[in-house]
């Protein structure tokens, strides 16, 4: 009898040790080993089932360990790394590569198989709605099909199983994802959220034999994430593909995952297995560091670990983090951010009266009516007053992103609407001098995805930071001394987080480098910040660029839509930390983890940014609790597009950060 034959893996990795140049090579830049003798199989067979998830800070390498397996960075020695499977009669002729059998979604701003396929060299934001163009901005239909070329005969056709695809996978991969009422808007138009679930649909149409998904859930509201993994668990138990999914430390980890690769901060493997065995192994790790009996690696910072292990359910985000059962010693480090002062409310900056935006006769915001003192009013009716801190919470597509537009006046039809800005109309008013696009942006601070997409990546950091004095994101930004000062007082603050060569830039934001401000005085050589580009940069050091950006002006409105996400959990705490209190404050390690207190800066007076003041507003755009700072206390929930239902507003008793109670209402859970 013959024995039942054992299929080869997808991919093998065996004692394999990977570079991005050849060792031997003479290149200016360091050349550091990654992932040395490194294992890893990926079966090909679904029975047992092994769902891999890759967890990780954003210096760890959690994109380089995904890019190595379908065959990018050079492997030594080189028959270390194959892929047996590709090999078979199984495989169709055209996933014989693995670059073809295997796709990579990624959903920083920088993926160059986005949503567009494009390179953003646009200077201002409203671009995006007045480049719209009918022969080269296609539709969600064309891009899910691939026909992007304005070439017909170059793109593929639909229906052809080698070139395209087949109408009933389109047909099943836009109802899975929720795309339907989508197919006939521009590309341009989708949401942040709404781009991601197209990126996952178009790869999934090319039918590959794997997937690897970078963060896939950072940025999608709650029910969307909740309503995506049982999804991706249906295509991993078919191997239709097979998935591999990376994540930061904080995020929770889907019920079906099986095993699981945590990686230290040096592009290095610190545990693989299966999920409950390498959970145990991080648990014991952190209580002996905690009981003394351990030393900890600066390589893998507990502060880090011990918010891993909650579990991602079809019902939500349940379970507890690693360490909660131990006493949770280091709870303060992502929620205590200091006491919040009483507010001054003052008067208007942001007038809504009534707003409606849509396209092709399509309501995308405001198809509700509104009662307003007794009155009823069509549209979204919405006012922000100084010293007011809002959120801005609601499904994906419901129209957040747009409501930001209408603010920064970067939405054409912010003319047309019955909007005020800082108590003037957009349209000029006699006796009044005109309120300009250019005053209204020097007078907004704001960073999105959108923002990250359109910064050039040749600016210096110093440039991107200084960019809040410019016009537009290539112009010259005109700085007098006092913005000079506050420019460098930030990138000392930071210097951790965004200089890439700072000997603690591995363990950034942890709770061992919460005093690290009180070694950078103001004499401190910033010369790094000239050398290093804004595309050398982390996607967690870029998005901290922005966020300074948006807050080192003082501007009348600071906008952050999404601006912590892809940020690691220690260095977003710092940053909403500075975005309250500026240098005053500090995480200080104590007995107990870490506290907020007075910073050494704050003790020699030598204060230079000081935090949101009184007469400034905050709108604040998240879907993850943790990234909503301490201070906002009202908030707007937008209903999903077109359901008739109308936005509802409410006031938090308590930081919505920790108030799972408020949270909870928000979303209607």
């Amino acid at each position: 009898m013959r024995p039942p034959s054992v299929r080869p893996p997808v991919i093998s990795i065996a004692k394999g040790t990977f570079y991005r140049h050849h060792p031997n090579a003479h290149v200016s830049r360091p050349n550091p080993a990654l992932f040395r003798n490194l294992n890893f199989t990926l079966p090909s067979a679904t029975d047992p089932a092994t769902h891999w998830y890759v967890v990780g800070s954003s210096l760890s390498g959690k994109t380089t360990f995904l890019q190595l397996l379908r065959g990018e960075h050079l492997c030594i020695p080189p028959t270390a790394r194959s892929f047996p499977h590709l090999a078979t009669d199984a495989v169709p002729h055209r996933l014989r590569v693995p670059s073809q059998a295997i796709r990579y979604v990624g959903f920083n701003s920088d993926d160059a198989a986005g949503l567009a396929s494009r390179v953003t060299t646009s200077a201002y934001l409203s671009v995006r709605y007045e480049s719209k163009r009918e022969i080269t901005d296609f539709l969600l239909r064309d891009f899910l099909l691939g026909n992007t070329e304005l070439n017909a005969l170059a793109a593929p056709q639909p229906g052809n199983p080698d070139n395209g695809t087949p109408d009933p996978a389109l047909d099943r991969v836009v109802h899975d994802l929720r795309l339907g009422p989508l197919l006939d808007l521009p590309v341009s138009f989708l949401s942040n959220g709404q781009g991601r679930r197209a990126r996952v649909a178009r790869a999934l149409l090319a039918a590959p034999e794997v997937l690897l998904l970078d963060e896939p859930f950072m940025g999608l509201d709650p029910p969307t994430v909740a309503g995506l993994s049982p999804l991706l668990h249906g295509l991993a138990s078919k191997a239709s593909p097979r998935l591999v999914l990376s994540a930061r430390p904080q995020d929770p980890i889907p019920d079906w995952i099986t095993h699981l690769v945590y990686l230290r901060a040096d592009c290095q493997v610190a545990a693989m297995g299966e999920k409950e065995v390498v959970l145990e192994g991080l648990r014991k790790y952190v209580r002996g560091v905690w009981n003394g009996t351990l030393k900890e690696d600066d390589r893998l910072t507990v502060n880090n670990l011990v918010h891993v292990g909650r579990t991602l359910t079809a019902k939500g985000i349940e379970g507890k983090a690693l360490m909660e059962d131990e006493g949770q010693k280091s709870v303060q480090v992502t929620t205590d951010r200091g006491e919040a002062a009483p507010r001054k409310i003052g008067e208007p900056v942001v007038e809504m009266d009534g707003c409606q935006v849509q396209y092709r006769g399509k309501i995308v915001l405001g198809s509700w009516t509104q009662e307003v003192d007794g009155e009823r009013k069509d549209g979204l009716v919405w006012t922000v007053r100084r010293g007011e801190r809002w959120g801005i919470f609601g499904p994906n597509g419901s129209g957040k992103t747009t409501v930001v537009s209408l603010i920064c006046s970067d939405h054409p039809q912010t003319y047309s609407l019955p909007i005020k800005l800082f108590g003037q109309n957009r349209l000029p008013e006699p006796g009044r001098p005109p309120l300009t696009f250019w005053d209204i942006q020097a007078r907004i601070g704001h960073s999105s995805p959108e923002i990250h997409q359109h910064m050039p990546r040749g600016l210096s950091v110093r440039q991107v930071v200084e960019n809040a004095w410019a016009d537009t994101f290539r112009s010259r930004a005109k700085l007098d001394d006092a913005a000079r000062a506050k420019v460098d007082a930030c990138l000392r603050w930071f210097a951790a987080e965004l200089n890439p060569a700072h000997h603690n830039a591995a363990v950034a934001g942890s709770a061992a480098d919460a005093d690290a401000e009180t070694t950078t005085g103001a004499g401190t050589d910033l010369s790094w910040a000239d050398y290093y580009r804004f595309g050398e940069l982390s996607t967690s050091a870029q998005r901290v660029a922005l966020f300074l950006r948006a807050v080192v002006k003082g501007p009348d409105i600071v906008v952050l839509d999404e601006a912590c996400s892809g940020m690691d959990d220690g260095v977003r705490d710092r940053c909403l930390l500075f975005l309250e209190h500026g240098e005053t404050r500090r995480y200080a390690a104590d007995a107990g983890g870490a506290v907020v207190d007075e910073s050494e800066v704050s003790k020699r007076a030598e204060v230079t940014v000081r935090g949101l003041r009184d007469d400034q507003a905050l709108i604040c755009i998240s879907h993850v609790r943790e990234e909503i700072p301490d201070c906002v206390r009202e908030w707007m929930c937008l209903p999903e597009a077109n359901s008739g239902f109308p936005a509802r507003f409410g006031v938090s008793g308590a930081p919505l950060g920790r108030d799972e109670r408020s949270w909870r209402e928000i979303w209607g859970m």
